[in-house]
């Protein structure tokens, strides 16, 4: 394949993307807007599951080095009422199928697994357009432009080339996630730590709710989960660490003590998380030489499955183009009509996810989707 594919966006879709392209030998080139692999963070745990995240890596050849990233004891799982009562507590048997890895050590395989310079860091997009004569410009802030014969967005929730396709733009759900971290958390935060257990720890109520999850090092890496409009989120000062922490904890007043400490004892100022999505089943029409995946495609609730999702949109991508190495335009009808069809059930799936997570029926139809039971 001749065609040079560019790639906007170094999360985990686009590198899998890139990724596959290179083990067919077709080049890419990836543009991120992050100045450098570790100038942010890069989010907590992630599940990786046998049906989309592990086949992408597999596509990837890169099995054995995820492997080798799996913390072990962390599907455990533990379901808690407001004062501390235990509903449910799941220990990791080790016979699971989403094992759990950190995300940033899961995109450090896949930058390893590149040619060195693929990735361009510090190029934040500012424009996009289609060219009369083919192709599309992509202009970004520190001055260069680029002319993409295949240009695929991989950029996220906010994709600048989305707009190339689709008019959509996100939408706010009604409810925003504040996250904060406990470190050392056995020795520095034992209730806390006992709480959660080994893995992760879910105590919701309509509308609000408290999840945590134990990182490596005995870390515990919190969202607290808020049904709020986000102008109340906005007279919130979460410069002021100890004046925002108080605040959120307010909600959660006659919640157990080891439960609010998750909020109240956060030893990192708390980032406000607002969920957005995009429509269930968002489509676009063709356009040639441009495409999307990850969230720039189908941007749903968090439920576990948008990074697998990403991956394997990147996997299928890479394998299709490298089927149809003459048409590319074959391969990107190929790739959106498989892609279309997936986002819509997942989309769907992932609504009904959140509403049995934090909605009226929740805590008991929380626990019955954990424990496999027929939702009433």
């Amino acid at each position: 394949m001749n065609t040079h594919v560019t790639i906007i966006g170094a999360g985990l879709g686009g590198l899998t993307l890139a990724r596959v392209l290179h083990v067919h030998g077709i080049p890419a080139t990836v543009y991120e807007a992050e100045a450098s692999p570790a100038a942010r963070t890069q989010g907590g745990m992630l599940d990786i599951h046998e049906r989309n995240g592990q086949l992408a890596l597999e596509a990837a050849g890169l099995t054995a080095e995820f492997r080798g990233l799996i913390l072990e004891g962390r599907e455990a799982t533990r379901v808690l009422t407001r004062d501390g009562t235990v509903l449910l507590d799941e220990p990791d048997d080790g016979t699971g199928s989403r094992p759990e890895v950190q995300r940033g050590e899961l995109r450090r395989v896949l930058l390893d697994a590149l040619p060195e310079g693929t990735v361009r860091w510090g190029h934040k997009v500012s424009g996009v357009r289609t060219l009369d004569g083919g192709g599309h410009e992509i202009t970004f802030a520190n001055g260069v432009t680029v002319v993409a014969s295949l240009l695929v967005g991989a950029d996220g929730a906010w994709s600048r080339v989305r707009s190339l396709l689709s008019d959509d733009v996100p939408e706010y759900v009604g409810t925003s996630f504040v996250e904060t971290y406990l470190f050392d958390s056995d020795t520095r935060h034992p209730a806390a730590a006992k709480a959660v257990g080994g893995g992760a720890l879910l105590s919701a109520e309509p509308g609000k709710g408290i999840q945590a999850h134990r990182e490596s090092g005995g870390n515990l890496h919190t969202y607290v989960v808020l049904s709020k409009p986000l102008d109340w989120f906005a007279g919130i000062d979460f410069t002021d660490q100890a004046v925002a922490a108080a605040r959120i904890a307010g909600e959660f007043e006659d919640w157990a003590p080891e439960l609010t400490a998750l909020i109240t004892d956060g030893e990192t100022p708390p980032v406000l998380r607002p969920i957005h999505t995009l429509p269930i089943g968002h489509r676009w029409d063709r356009l040639p030489g441009v495409t999307l995946l990850g969230d720039a495609a189908h941007l749903s609730p968090p439920n576990g499955e948008g990074a697998n999702l990403a991956m394997y949109d990147g996997a299928e991508l890479g394998k299709i183009l490298a089927a149809h190495q003459g048409d590319v335009e074959a391969a990107l009808a190929e790739y959106e009509e498989a892609l279309f069809a997936r986002s819509a059930e997942e989309g769907a799936e992932a609504a009904r996810d959140f509403e049995i997570c934090f909605g009226e029926k929740t805590p008991q139809s929380l626990l019955n989707l954990l424990t496999g039971q027929e939702q009433v």
